[in-house]
C-alpha cells in the first residue's frame, strides 16, 4: 500500500477548500434589478431620489426589495424579471430625463465571499445572460452636417473665383439655394458646381427676376454618408465597450440605420448605457474680443468660484475633439481633476497657428452634448407611450489665458469631478460619433441558450451511459 507524507494530504485539503470557497459565488443567481444614475457625472442619487423610485413602484403594485444608494448610483431589486420593463417605465416617468434608468442583474454574492475577492465566473451571453440594447443612428443629422459644410464650401469656391452672388442659403438642411442677378453669373456657378461639387444635383430656375440653382445631394451620396456614419459609430461603440472591460461583447449593424449592442454579465448597466449612448464632442474657440465685429456666440460658463457668468466665443472653431489622438486624466497643482490632451499632427498644427497669434487672449473649451428628453403620455388604448425629443446642450468647461504657443499636448481644467474627467477622457479616446444615436429598445437576456445546451448535454450523457450499460 502506498503511503504519502502528511503535507501532501494537507495541501490537497487546502486546495479543495480554496477551490470550494471561490466556486461558491457561482451558486448565487443574480436578482433582476433597476439601476439609476444621473445624466451628469456630478449628479448624486440620494434618499429623496430613492423615495421617488420606490413610491412609483408601490403605486403600481410592483414588488421590490433591497434598495441601495451609494451617491453615484441607485439600485432596486425586483421579485421577477417580467417586472423590469414596467418598473423601468414608471421610474423614468417619476424621475424625468435628468436621470438614466437601466435594467440590470444585481449580484447576490454574500459580503464575506466578496471580501475574500470571490466573484462569479464571467461567462458569455448564452451562459450568464446580460443586457441587450438596440440603438437607432440619426443619419439624417450626419447628412445635414455635411450639407452645412458643403454650403460653406460653395460660398468659398465662388469667392475664390471672384463670382458675385446674391445669396447662398441652406434650406431645411437638405437644399442649397444659390441666387444670382444675371444668367451669366449663374452659368459661371454651374461650371463651378460641375468641377467641385459632383455630389450635388442641379436644378435651374428663375424666381422673381433672379436666377437660381437648387442643389441637393444625390441618392448615392446620401447612402455613402449613411454607411460611413454607421461604420464610424460601430467603430466608436466597439472602442467604448472595450473601455468598459466587457468580455465577449456583440456590436453589429441591424438594417439600414440601427445597431445592436449585447453585453454579457454587465454589473453597471447605467454606466454602460450612459457611455454607449453619449454623443459629445469638444470645440476649441477663442474668446471674442470686445469692440470687434467678429461673429460670436454666448454660452454659459461656470468659473472657479462657482458663479455662472456668460462668456462670448468666436463662431470660428480652431479645432474639434475629432483631432484628439489620446486623452488621460490627472490632477492640477490645486488637486482639481484635469484631462491631458494629445492632438494629431493636423490638430497640433492648427492649434499652434491659432495660439501663436493670440497670446494673451483666452481659449475656450466648449463641451457639446446631444441629449434626449423623454416624455410619456397615455394613448387611446390607455397604454403609456414614450416620445423622444433630441436637443443640444453647449457649455464652456474651461476658459484659460494663452501664455505661449500651444502644441500637440495641453490640458483641460474646470471639470466638476474626477468621474467627469474620466468620462470625458474615455469619450475623446474612443472617438466621436459620426451621427447621434438614441435607444430604441433595452432588455435583459436570460441564459436560456446556455441552459438549453446544458440540458441537452446532460440528456446526451445520460442516453450514452444507458446505451453503454445496455451493451455491456
Amino acid at each position: 500500500m502506498n503511503h504519502y507524507p502528511l503535507w501532501k494530504y494537507l495541501l490537497i485539503l487546502l486546495v479543495v477548500i480554496f477551490g470550494t470557497i471561490y466556486a461558491l459565488p457561482n451558486l448565487y443567481a443574480p436578482d433582476p434589478a433597476i439601476q439609476v444614475s444621473g445624466q451628469s457625472s456630478s449628479a448624486n442619487i440620494d434618499e429623496q431620489v430613492m423615495a421617488k423610485m420606490t413610491g412609483a413602484l408601490e403605486g403600481a403594485g410592483i414588488e421590490y426589495f433591497g434598495g441601495e444608494a451609494n451617491g453615484e448610483n441607485g439600485l432596486i431589486r425586483l421579485k421577477s424579471r417580467e417586472q423590469q420593463l414596467p418598473a423601468k417605465r414608471l421610474i423614468q416617468q417619476a424621475l424625468g430625463s435628468d436621470y438614466i434608468v437601466a435594467l440590470n442583474l444585481a449580484p447576490t454574492t454574500p459580503n464575506w465571499l466578496a471580501d475574500l475577492g470571490a466573484s462569479p465566473m464571467k461567462l458569455g451571453l448564452d451562459l450568464s445572460g446580460g443586457v441587450h440594447f438596440l440603438l437607432e443612428v440619426k443619419t439624417d443629422e450626419a447628412i445635414a452636417t455635411r450639407m452645412e459644410s458643403m454650403a460653406r464650401e460653395v460660398r468659398s469656391a465662388m469667392r475664390k473665383e471672384k463670382l458675385r452672388y446674391s445669396s447662398v442659403k441652406l434650406i431645411d438642411k437638405k437644399d442649397i439655394v444659390s441666387v444670382f442677378k444675371t444668367v451669366e453669373e449663374r452659368g459661371q456657378a454651374v461650371a463651378i458646381f460641375r468641377k467641385n461639387f459632383r455630389d450635388l444635383t442641379r436644378q435651374l430656375k428663375e424666381e422673381d427676376g433672379l436666377f437660381v440653382i437648387h442643389s441637393s445631394m444625390t441618392e448615392s451620396s446620401v447612402r455613402e454618408i449613411e454607411d460611413y456614419a454607421i461604420k464610424q459609430n460601430l467603430t466608436t461603440l466597439r472602442n467604448r465597450v472595450n473601455e468598459l472591460g466587457v468580455s465577449e461583447p456583440i456590436v453589429q449593424r441591424q438594417g439600414r440605420n440601427r445597431v445592436v449592442v449585447e453585453l454579457p454579465g454587465v454589473q453597471d448597466t447605467a454606466e454602460a448605457k450612459r457611455i454607449i449612448g453619449k454623443t459629445a464632442n469638444l470645440e476649441f474657440r477663442l474668446e471674442a474680443e470686445s469692440g470687434k465685429t467678429v461673429s460670436r456666440e454666448k454660452f454659459e460658463f461656470k468659473d472657479s468660484s462657482g458663479r455662472r457668468p456668460d462668456a462670448w466665443l468666436e463662431k470660428s472653431v480652431v479645432i474639434t475633439g475629432d483631432h484628439v489622438s489620446n486623452a488621460g486624466t490627472g490632477f492640477d497643482e490645486t488637486g482639481l481633476p484635469q484631462v491631458d490632451i494629445t492632438l494629431d499632427s493636423e490638430g497640433g498644427a492648427r492649434m499652434h497657428r491659432a495660439s501663436r497669434k493670440s497670446i494673451g487672449r483666452r481659449l475656450g473649451v466648449l463641451f457639446i452634448e446631444y441629449k434626449t428628453n423623454t416624455e410619456y403620455s397615455i394613448d387611446e388604448n390607455g397604454e403609456s407611450v414614450a416620445t423622444h425629443t433630441r436637443y443640444v446642450e453647449k457649455k464652456i468647461i474651461s476658459l484659460a489665458s494663452i501664455r505661449s504657443a500651444l502644441g500637440v499636448s495641453f490640458r483641460i481644467t474646470g471639470l466638476d469631478s474626477p468621474r467627469e474627467a474620466s468620462e470625458l477622457a474615455l469619450l475623446l479616446r474612443s472617438g466621436a460619433l459620426a451621427a447621434p444615436m438614441y435607444f430604441v429598445e433595452e432588455r435583459t437576456i436570460g441564459p436560456s441558450l446556455g441552459a438549453e445546451n446544458i440540458a441537452l448535454g446532460i440528456k446526451s450523457v445520460t442516453i450514452g451511459m444507458v446505451l453503454v450499460l445496455a451493451f455491456m
